[in-house]
């Protein structure tokens, strides 16, 4: 039976990126800098209204498996995509990647595969515009036990919690993956996910999971206060390993009680998509190693630093090669 050193649980989601400026945004009503989920209507007007449009496999997960492929990791990758064209070119950019895509595309129904549309303004700030599609409709039927008990990390999503069908595959996705002796974790994804679903947060958090990767207002948001100390306080209680990236103040790791906090190098980026997900590639593919804690952070910073330094969420130079140069893995 395959055993995978990486699964993700998430969202199918074909980005399609376009670079704009602030006076579009404002003539299209696309509120700067945030993710806003959208109907399908809506989505069909955004997506006419972008030019040169780049088009990629994403989903903030996805993202993720796709960066730790890169360094080598053997991954699968867990989602539903609908049988159209989007869904089909999802599937296969997945699977070129050389990304084990569990799930078939749904050839019944109505709903087409999820789309997210990015507009990418000069100073490198993201707004985000998301249908969810046929996503939202992921359940426990669609998490193979054989992929998530041969897991040795699984990686869950926080935007499918909006969905107690979501909920249910991920309490026992990751059961089965730490029954089968790996490590469970989660992206906390949104902290307005966190406001919708916090009791259901906490206790997954406290029951199911070994780590949680969050940024500074995600992790507040789990215990509504303003005091990212207190909140990280507050989840190390609760979960062995704990990581804030803090944008340009790097980021604060915690496991069983040892705490690191490293910094980043100073990048202006070109297009910040992305930077959370490859963060957590370069993290988890040091925690599968057993690296210390603050190798992985390092590994996290510099896998953040290449993605916001091109168009795109995912990563375009060889990463190994680069953990190499800093000394973080042997030749």
């Amino acid at each position: 039976m395959k055993t995978y050193e990486l699964v993700g649980i998430g969202n199918a989601v074909v980005d399609v990126i376009t670079q704009t400026d602030d006076s579009f945004l404002g003539h299209m009503g696309i509120e700067k800098g945030i993710m806003q989920l959208i109907e399908q209507e809506r989505a069909e007007v955004l997506y006419a209204a972008m030019n040169e449009r780049v088009q990629t496999p994403g989903g903030a997960v996805a993202n993720t498996i796709a960066g730790a492929g890169a360094l080598g990791m053997q991954t699968a990758f867990i989602g539903r995509v609908r049988d159209d064209a989007l869904g089909h070119f999802y599937a296969d950019a997945m699977t070129d990647h050389g990304i084990d895509f569990v799930n078939p595309p749904v050839a019944n129904g109505d709903t087409p595969t999820s789309r997210c549309m990015i507009f990418v303004t000069p100073d490198g700030e993201r707004s985000l515009n998301t249908y969810l599609g046929i996503s939202t409709g992921l359940n426990s039927g669609d998490v193979p036990t054989e992929v998530s008990g041969n897991a040795k990390l699984m990686f869950l999503e926080g935007y499918l919690f909006d969905h107690d069908a979501g909920k249910t595959a991920f309490r026992e996705a990751a059961r089965a993956t730490k029954a089968g002796g790996g490590k469970a974790g989660i992206a906390i994804s949104d902290p307005f996910c966190v406001e919708r679903h916090r009791d259901d947060f906490l206790s997954l958090i406290k029951n199911d999971l070994d780590y949680v990767i969050g940024n500074e207002a995600e992790m507040q948001s789990l215990f509504e206060t303003d005091d990212t100390e207190l909140a990280l306080s507050k989840t190390a209680d609760m979960c062995p390993i704990v990581v804030c990236t803090r944008s340009g103040d790097g980021v604060s790791l915690i496991r069983d009680g040892e705490r690191v906090d490293v910094p980043v190098q100073s990048v202006t980026p070109v297009d910040a998509t992305g930077a959370g997900d490859q963060f957590a590639a370069g993290f988890l593919f040091g925690l599968s190693r057993g690296c210390e804690l603050e190798v992985c952070g390092r590994m996290g910073n510099l896998c953040a630093g290449e993605v916001i330094s091109h168009i795109g969420p995912r990563p375009q130079k060889d990463m190994l090669a680069a953990f190499r140069a800093e000394g973080l893995i042997g030749a």
